[in-house]
């Protein structure tokens, strides 16, 4: 929005209930803390709802907004205004004045007038005097409707020439002559309004006749108490991407219509434009996509990552992720495509579930399909042992061996070794490995120091393929991670996770595969059109946190 490029001192945000003041107050708050700026938001809004749209409990003293550095706001309260208000005129004299004389300064004090000008006493604080808000680059208003905001940005005015023509008597503020001193303070809040350079007013609407009306009306009004730095925010644009949806079209058509016959007055200011978003402008995250457009997506299919993968014409394949997110079904098309390419492939699992078969089906011709099955491996490895630690030892020597190649260790140990020989096969041609959901994985690989430590203590020695392991899982080169996830909240955050555990074993993912979209497709269901709607933000957390990113669309 070019009203960030350059923005005065103040900013205030207006117009008809419902256009979204309160969306485009935060974001730009939020845009200009995220440039470094200090930022002040202010609400004089008597029903704000500022607390939950930045998802921080607010007073009426400045409130830092703990997910967004820079950035402070504060809820104007008219009733809490006007009981300090009224405590610092007549406090002094109880016990001073007779109990009927506090009563009648009270009485005098309780009207709709004092609530209304203490709160705009709050404002002029923070309007004109610079000393109150000197700690902060911009101060933003996020106002009330607009006859409220109207009636607040009248006052100064009021207020300036009702106490130059009155030296005497009272008012619903009490003793004129005790507010004297306030006529400083309102007389530079008006000047505030009026400089341009250091304030402007933007006129917030949505492409709707009775919203463009409201703001013409304030711009109006505006110009007649000398604001002339005004501003307008079309919210809210909406344009049909489904040109066959006539219910999209018609939202579309009468977005237009309003704007053609945008009155003439508002054409005249500086106009920026906001599209209507899919979700709600709630948390600072939602507020931050308001003016920053999501990337465009690639949604590059599965086959992209052929030329890469193949560049060396060897090598191993891991495809790893949480249990459930398809981390099979991308391993056998990897596989399946690996081979129409001319490539001969060994496609195996790790997961003791080992849905490899079931899930391939019929045999392809030039896939070699396994599993490591951890009682057959578990069962050779303490063979071997027995046959070269075991040799030499009497009886009692054995059969204390025996029961230490009893304990889970040693499951995990010949799992590990049965791992390691498969990663060695990369050498000769292609290796795809379906791995266990994520923990387990990470045992796994956890392992490929600390086992072979193990496999010394027991059998004395460490074959090649298990020495050679570590440096071929860390080589890009030779050993390809694919981080299969599903575009939901658990799915990907878990990857993360789990590409955060890789790095620190300086294994790192080589792409990361989105299974199972709906965006790649063209769906009605309203279900399905709202599910496709919300797969964009994790596909935007994922692309900024992959180096590679393949789509594979939703299929039976």
């Amino acid at each position: 929005m070019e009203l960030l490029k350059n923005p005065p001192r103040h900013l205030f945000f207006t117009g008809k209930g419902g256009v979204g003041k309160t969306s485009v107050a935060c974001a730009t708050s939020i845009a200009l803390a995220d440039k470094g700026m200090r930022v002040l938001l202010v609400s004089t809004d008597p029903a704000s709802n500022l607390d939950e749209v930045l998802e921080t409990a607010l007073n009426s003293a400045p409130t830092p907004v703990k997910a967004v550095p820079n950035l402070w706001a504060l809820n104007i309260d008219p009733e809490a205004a006007a009981y300090a208000y009224r405590e610092k005129v007549v406090g002094p004299y109880r016990g001073v004045l007779p109990a009927a004389a506090i009563r009648s300064m009270e009485e005098q004090l309780s009207g709709a007038c004092t609530v209304e000008i203490a709160a705009f006493d709050e404002f002029s604080k923070i309007l004109g005097d610079p000393a109150a808000t000197a700690q902060f680059d911009h101060v933003i208003f996020d106002t009330a409707p607009t006859g409220h905001t109207l009636r607040l940005l009248e006052l100064p005015a009021a207020w300036t020439g009702f106490l130059e023509a009155n030296v005497g008597g009272t008012s619903c503020l009490g003793p004129l002559a005790g507010l004297q001193a306030q006529q400083a303070l309102y007389d530079a809040s008006r000047k505030m309004l009026i400089d341009g350079e250091k304030t402007a007013l933007v006129l917030v609407s949505r492409a709707e006749r009775t919203a463009l009306r409201e703001a013409e009306r304030t711009r109006a009004e505006l110009a007649h108490l000398g604001i002339t730095h005004v501003e307008v925010v079309l919210n809210a644009l909406f344009t049909a991407t489904d040109r066959h949806d006539p219910i999209a079209l018609a939202l579309e058509k009468r977005g237009l219509d309003a704007l053609a016959a945008m009155p003439e007055g508002l054409r005249t200011q500086p106009t920026h434009k906001l599209p209507l978003l899919p979700f709600g402008l709630v948390g600072i995250a939602a507020l931050r996509a308001l003016f920053v457009p999501p990337p465009v997506l690639a949604l590059a299919p599965l086959e992209s990552l052929l030329p890469e993968l193949v560049a060396h014409g060897h090598g191993v394949i891991l495809t790893m992720g949480k249990g459930g997110v398809g981390k099979t079904s991308v391993a056998i098309e990897v596989a399946r495509r690996l081979v129409k390419l001319g490539h001969a492939v060994h496609l195996t699992t790790t997961d003791p579930a080992a849905h490899v078969v079931d899930t391939m089906g019929q045999p392809v011709a030039g896939i070699r399909v396994s599993r490591i099955d951890p009682a057959l491996e578990t069962q050779a490895y303490t063979e071997e042992v027995l046959k070269t630690a075991g040799a030499g030892l009497d009886k009692a020597g054995r059969a204390l061996l025996e029961e230490d190649l009893r304990s889970p260790c040693t499951e995990e140990i010949a799992v590990f070794r049965a791992f390691a020989r498969i990663v060695d096969q990369g050498q000769d041609g292609f290796v795809v490995i379906d791995t266990a959901p994520t923990g387990h994985t990470l045992l796994l690989l956890d392992a490929a120091e600390s086992y072979h430590r193990e496999v010394l203590r027991t059998a004395g020695q460490a074959p090649e393929e298990v020495k050679r392991l570590l440096p071929r899982l860390r080589d890009p080169e030779f050993t390809r991670v694919l981080l299969v996830t599903l575009p939901e909240a658990t799915p990907v955050h878990e990857a993360a996770q789990l590409q955060n555990d890789l790095a620190r074993a300086d294994i790192h993912p080589f792409a990361w595969v989105i299974n199972q979209s709906l965006l790649p497709l063209t769906v009605t269901d309203p279900v399905l059109v709202q599910r496709r709607s919300q797969e964009t933000r994790y596909h935007q957390e994922v692309a900024g946190l992959a180096q590679r990113v393949a789509v594979v669309a939703w299929q039976a």
